[in-house]
């Protein structure tokens, strides 16, 4: 086979983590365990989800059982980091930024 036929072209998509190639140095989102979800700026990742990102925003939402009525309460807290190393086994699911069709 010729390099050519061997390396994919930069913009398409021939397995999984080619999305998120893709998605280097742009906005990502990505659902975490224990109810985390974060938003930030794609400056790396490896075959097992392992990311660095920037210019991080946190959520973490906590369900609260209200003593008196029983209902849940959802609590969500939201802080801003600089720079945030991602263990990948936590992630879920990453969404890469939306992009205009065509």
């Amino acid at each position: 086979m010729t390099e050519e036929a061997e390396a994919p072209q930069s913009g398409s998509i021939e397995e999984p983590l080619d999305i998120i190639r893709l998605s280097l140095d742009e906005k990502i989102y990505v659902k975490m365990r224990n109810e985390r979800e974060l938003k930030g700026r794609l400056h790396a990742y490896d075959q097992h989800l392992n990311m660095i990102l920037g210019e991080v925003e946190e959520t973490v939402t906590v369900i609260e059982i209200d003593e008196e009525t029983y209902e849940e309460v959802y609590k969500s807290t939201k802080r801003n980091i600089p720079m945030l190393f991602v263990r990948g086994d936590g992630v879920i699911l990453v969404s890469p930024p939306m992009r205009a069709a065509g």
